[in-house]
């Protein structure tokens, strides 16, 4: 990127991490290589929630992550917080707000677990092996986090994602906003206004097509009316809304 491209203008370069990723070594690496925001997948901060969803992490793992990374100077973080878990109270919920404003972290992407069809979650749901999720509790999960964290200060600029003035994320609000953006690598996605294209998500099949000296994707055209539909739905999630 750096050979081919001008970044000397580059605002927010986010990477994207898991607790279990993070140790000095990479930090001091990643920061070198102008990395400036952090993105990690805290998940929960509460054991029980983190072995429903199977987590590669601890929890004493995710605060050695916050710590290690604010230690040496990424202080424009960002924690994604997973709720409505089943076993996952009202009392786990403020517990994990509590750490996220204690850590003054300035960015949280806030999701409801969702089941998708065909996953390993769904099946066991499905036998009867693990609780299903309810969506009521949810949705008071969801108040109760929009509630806490504007009270402290967040803008709620999108309906899963919450920021302290001035540390919105510039790149998924490109998505939203339906500014054309670039993706390199295997599975990555790319739009231009009027098409959007994704590589091949294998990551052998990416390289022996690099080396053959072609690029494998797939892409689709977008009408108008696709284009409109996208407008309409990503700017009813966000907080402008649309003209």
């Amino acid at each position: 990127l750096q050979t081919n491209f001008d970044l000397t203008q580059l605002e927010e370069f986010t990477l994207e991490a898991n607790p279990d990723d993070i140790s000095s070594d990479n930090l001091l690496l990643w920061k070198n290589m102008g990395v400036n925001r952090l993105s990690l997948g805290i998940q929960s901060f509460q054991i029980e929630a983190l072995a429903w969803m199977n987590r590669a992490h601890e929890v004493n793992q995710s605060h050695q992550a916050i710590q290690m990374a604010q230690d040496v100077g990424f202080n424009n973080i960002s924690i994604d917080l997973i709720y409505g878990t089943p076993h996952y109270t009202k009392a786990h919920l403020l517990a994990d707000l509590k750490i996220i404003e204690d850590y003054k972290i300035p960015h949280v992407s806030c999701y409801a677990l969702t089941v998708e069809e065909k996953t390993a979650l769904h099946s066991m749901i499905e036998k009867g092996k693990i609780q299903n999720v309810v969506t009521e509790v949810q949705a008071e999960h969801f108040e109760i986090i929009v509630d806490y964290l504007n009270n402290i200060g967040f803008e709620h600029y999108e309906i899963s994602n919450f920021a302290m003035p001035g540390h919105r994320s510039r790149h998924n609000s490109n998505y939203w906003k339906g500014i054309p953006y670039l993706g390199l690598g295997p599975s990555a996605h790319s739009f231009n206004e009027t098409s959007r294209q994704w590589n091949v998500a294998n990551n052998a099949l990416y390289m022996n097509s690099l080396e053959k000296n072609v690029l494998a994707f797939e892409m689709e055209t977008l009408p108008l009316t696709t284009r409109y539909n996208e407008y309409m739905m990503v700017s009813l999630r966000c907080m402008e809304g649309f003209d």
